[in-house]
């Protein structure tokens, strides 16, 4: 699969800094947001601890402990002959769904990596490089609210930015999970990997504020071409991220995105039109899709939650800029 010169062409640089519609560059981050990223993107000793903990917990469940022996393998091959080369799974079809060792995280790796349907992913120990042989995915005129989710979004209780506050959007992501274990994959360093592709241009995060000006819910992703890999949501408030999500994919498609994936399935995403499809059809429409021009430079809403509650997915007409 072949990136798209548009992407190639800012990626080659020794500074990532790909162009605004405009011509100019996006700006590099200002002294206080590095700051702030220093700031939140850590954890405590006592938190590293748990994470293995309970990512080796994790990984011993019935369901997941054979993944160890393949894992052990691809580690031991990884470390006596070193290769960066990403694996094209359009010419090996039967791949499992751990495809590779990821110790290069740059911006240019991974965006190479997301166009050919790759993504990063450890609880602890090496990050892999992962490519599920299903992947869920969203094609827009499927998309599904639920008469819950329009009510609250004609209330106009919560405002929708983007772009605005990815700080915060992707620490709350990696934060605890009321009757859940606190075990996540976004740890300092996928932070820091994921805050250098938003200085690229190339992440973008979704917030929704309360009335009083707090963050409540927001999420946030990896737009290639003309895909979005949604990668993590959160809710402080009842269904604050999928509002915001909702203004998200109506957005998507307003800008003539093909499709937006998911990865893996979950009951919520489905309820709101996702479906499974098999790896080989992902890559087909991946390759696709990754020429199209997308949304360059940062994001801005152009229809606000009231607005997208009346988008009928699926009906001409109805996706328009409010």
């Amino acid at each position: 699969m072949v990136l798209p010169v548009s992407l190639l062409s800012h990626l080659s640089r020794d500074s990532v800094v790909p162009q605004t519609p405009d011509g100019a560059g996006l700006a590099p981050p200002p002294a206080d947001r590095a700051a702030r990223r220093a700031a939140l993107f850590r954890e405590t000793p006592a938190e590293t601890i748990q994470r293995v903990m309970l990512g080796t917990a994790w990984s011993l469940q019935p369901e997941r402990i054979d993944r160890l022996v393949p894992l052990a393998k691809l580690c031991m091959r990884h470390l006596l002959e070193p290769n960066d080369t990403l694996p094209n799974l359009a010419h090996t079809p039967g791949a499992p769904e751990l495809v590779g060792i990821a110790d290069d995280l740059s911006v240019a790796k991974l965006a190479e990596a997301y166009a050919k349907g790759l993504f990063p992913h450890a609880h602890f120990g090496p990050t892999k490089w992962l490519s599920p042989p299903e992947r869920c995915v969203l094609f827009f005129d499927d998309y599904h609210m639920s008469k819950r989710l329009k009510r609250l979004m004609r209330q106009g209780t919560y405002r929708v930015t983007f772009d605005q506050d990815f700080e915060g959007v992707i620490k709350a992501c990696a934060g605890k999970r009321e009757g859940r274990w606190h075990l996540t994959w976004i740890t300092p360093r996928i932070m820091r990997a994921y805050a250098a592709l938003y200085d690229a241009g190339l992440v973008h995060s979704f917030e929704v504020w309360n009335r009083e000006g707090e963050l409540a819910g927001g999420g946030y992703g990896v737009a290639i071409g003309g895909v979005f890999f949604t990668e993590s949501q959160f809710s402080h408030e009842d269904n604050t991220s999928k509002l915001g999500f909702s203004v998200l994919n109506w957005h998507l498609a307003h800008w003539g995105f093909g499709l937006n994936d998911g990865k893996w399935a979950t009951p919520t995403i489905l309820d709101m039109g996702f479906r499974m499809i098999p790896r080989s059809e992902f890559l087909r429409i991946l390759g696709e899709d990754v020429g199209l021009k997308g949304k360059p430079g940062r994001w801005s809403v152009e229809a606000d939650p009231r607005a997208v509650a009346d988008w009928q997915p699926g009906t001409p007409g109805t996706v328009k800029a409010a």
